[in-house]
């Protein structure tokens, strides 16, 4: 900071020396100096400020709970009623069933899906459940390999996205630090979502596994 202060100082000096050169070579005396803009510029500008950079992810281990989570973003072709933005949305709702196996926050997901979805219903309570009164989960990221949909509306009124998936091994920690259980890493395994598009966006009746 001292030796921008001399910078600035100095070329101040510099300004003024010119300006009352001119009034030695001809010019009015007693005639007004005007500073040039770049000088006063220079004088009055201060250092650029440093960005702030955001928190860094870590990820949940035996030591502690996950911190920093990055909240799942919509993709904007998700929220178009198209084919592609049906398999852009499968996509985004499994990202936000990883995020709440992570933070034991559920309100995005349940914002855009019913509660009369069973599996999903079970999986928000272990999310609430693990991650409350000090407790957490290490692991259980769910994978998505494959989405399809020939999006065609059903009888029923929904959409159907059939959806590969698995789930990786997880860990459950009691308050004190203790392992309470583990559950090992799930085969792929096929989902259908039932889905509708209303109000401008998709929401997610149900999800049943497929079988056979």
């Amino acid at each position: 900071m001292a030796r921008r202060l001399r910078l600035v100082l100095a070329a101040t000096v510099a300004a003024a020396a010119l300006a009352l050169s001119g009034c030695n070579t001809g010019g009015e005396p007693g005639g007004t100096v005007t500073e040039s803009p770049s000088a006063t510029q220079t004088a009055t500008a201060g250092p650029t400020p440093t960005p702030t950079e955001a928190p860094a992810y870590v990820p949940a281990s035996a030591s502690g709970r996950a911190q920093n989570v990055p909240v799942p973003v919509l993709p904007d072709v998700a929220k178009t009623e198209t084919k592609e933005g049906l398999e852009a949305f499968a996509r985004y709702w499994f990202e936000l069933l990883t995020y709440g196996y992570e933070t034991g926050d559920t309100n995005q997901i349940s914002a855009i899906t019913s509660t009369d979805c069973t599996m999903c219903e079970r999986a928000k309570e272990v999310q609430r459940g693990w991650h409350s009164e000090g407790r957490w989960l290490e692991g259980g990221r769910v994978r998505v390999p494959a989405v399809s949909t020939t999006f065609r509306v059903a009888a029923d009124g929904n959409y159907q996205v059939a959806v590969q998936v698995s789930q990786e091994a997880m860990s459950y920690y009691d308050a004190d630090g203790s392992l309470d259980s583990t559950e090992p890493k799930t085969t792929d395994s096929g989902s259908l979502m039932l889905v509708v598009f209303k109000n401008g966006s998709w929401f997610v009746n149900t999800i049943e596994p497929i079988v056979g």
